[in-house]
């Protein structure tokens, strides 16, 4: 029986691997059909969201048998695990990991100011260590270039090492939803349980714990680490191990209660107030950019469904599956420290069309909400801007304006800014070298026309 709840977990655990990653590196949009649920179930784009089904049921699951989500749900958690297997592939055999006192002021003090990052609107900077946002842009950064792909191996590399040689200890030292779910697992109501009467002390299952959690010496497991892993349950060679309440033993523990209850409270309120960050604005002003470079937009342009920049800054957990999935790759990564990482679009290799909506449909966290073709087309997220001294007058922005928002008046474009979408077909198709002659500047607050 221990054995096969193991075998379940871990096909569980890779079946949601592989499905959030096939995700991440579909560009035919196909699998989000089927795949599309599996980011809406991670536990900080369903916050972004106020999905509040999911949210509860996760915290209802880690009440009742703790991490299950870490083990499970969490690709940067799973992917954590191939390097643990990678080590014993390497050197033939497991890694004998030994119980490590919990670093307490590492975790709550990364938990505390990612929480505080949260609630100043540095929502770029804190998700950096979200789990599932780092994942996916680990993933989707790889093939790309530039800052993204710097990003992704920064991850790659710093996660690897860290599970290659101790590992579960970035789930328990750095990972802020490890640390948030460790507040409730703590005192969930089946853990593993250690009989005294028939352990051996052969340090079998403390020599298996990823988490490094079991204390063989005095029989305890420290549930607020314990990744649900079940490691233990199948390597105690006399069955000293199970799946049960509590021993008596953990429940006789002091508790600080003051720390878990500030920790606790802040991280609620923090969740709760997330979304109601404080605006983001970003610095701008002309600049001549050569190869089809546009001037610096004085205001971004967030995609189409994302409501106003604020809206979209503060629930946007940069995961790049956006990105990863507009077939125009319109969408691209932020450099900005204001908004790092978060996707704008950049009509420099193609424009957003009225007939996709794929980006709205795959959004996790709410940043975009979910918006037909037909709202689409009644929706500005930007306003086209002519500079007239770099304009040829060849009329090709208003031959390809899909809103009928340009004509041409004395050989030069004229915006209607009332019909304009900001879509951006008049910049991309705009032959104006080295500067186009009309570019899109973002609205702060999307518009209907």
């Amino acid at each position: 029986m221990n054995k096969s709840l193991k075998v379940i977990r871990i096909i569980l655990a890779a079946l949601m691997l592989l499905g959030i990653t096939a995700l991440l590196l579909d560009t035919t949009g196909v699998l989000r059909h089927w795949l599309g649920w599996m980011p809406k179930v991670q536990l900080l784009p369903a916050m972004m969201a106020l999905n509040v089904a999911v949210v509860v049921a996760i915290l209802l699951v880690t009440l009742v048998i703790g991490r299950f989500y870490c083990a499970v749900v969490c690709p940067m958690g799973i992917f954590q695990d191939l390097f643990v297997w990678a080590h014993k592939l390497i050197f033939g055999k497991k890694r004998p990991y030994r119980y490590r006192k919990p670093a307490n002021w590492l975790r709550y003090t990364v938990l505390a100011l990612f929480v505080l990052a949260m609630l100043v609107g540095m929502n770029s900077i804190a998700v950096l260590i979200a789990p599932y946002s780092a994942y996916a842009r680990m993933v989707t950064g790889l093939h790309a270039s530039g800052l993204a792909q710097w990003v992704a191996i920064a991850t790659l590399a710093v996660i690897g090492l860290m599970s290659f040689t101790m590992g579960r200890l970035w789930c328990n030292t750095i990972c802020p939803v490890g640390s948030l779910l460790g507040l409730l697992a703590k005192h969930r109501l089946f853990g593993i349980r250690i009989d005294a009467a028939k352990c051996v002390g052969c340090r079998k299952c403390e020599h298996g714990c990823k988490a490094m959690c079991i204390d063989i010496d005095n029989k305890t497991v420290d549930h607020s680490r314990c990744v649900d892993c079940w490691n233990c349950l199948a390597q105690c060679p006399v069955g000293a191990i199970s799946l049960g309440g509590k021993q008596p033993a953990e429940s006789t523990k002091p508790v600080d209660d003051s720390r878990r209850k500030f920790v606790a409270g802040t991280v609620a309120v923090g969740a709760a107030m997330a979304v109601q960050a404080q605006e983001q604005k970003l610095d701008g002003g002309l600049a001549a950019l050569m190869d089809k470079q546009v001037p610096q937009r004085k205001t971004p342009l967030k995609p189409f469904g994302s409501q106003s920049i604020k809206n979209f800054g503060t629930r946007c957990t940069a995961c790049q599956l956006c990105v990863s999935q507009c077939p125009e790759k319109v969408l691209r990564p932020s450099s900005k420290l204001e908004s790092l990482m978060q996707p704008e679009l950049n009509y420099t290799d193609g424009y957003c069309r009225m007939a996709c909506t794929r980006c709205s449909e795959v959004c996790p966290a709410g940043a975009i909400q979910p918006i037909s073709k037909e709202e689409k087309t009644a929706i500005s997220i930007g306003c086209a801007v002519v500079l007239k001294d770099n304009c040829i007058g060849c009329g090709t922005c208003a031959r390809h304006c899909p809103s009928a928002a340009i004509s041409m008046v004395d050989g030069k474009p004229a915006v209607n800014e009332a019909r304009c979408l900001g879509c951006g077909a008049c910049e991309y198709y705009c032959p104006a070298r080295p500067m186009t002659a009309i570019y899109v500047e973002g609205r702060e607050i999307h518009t209907e026309i």
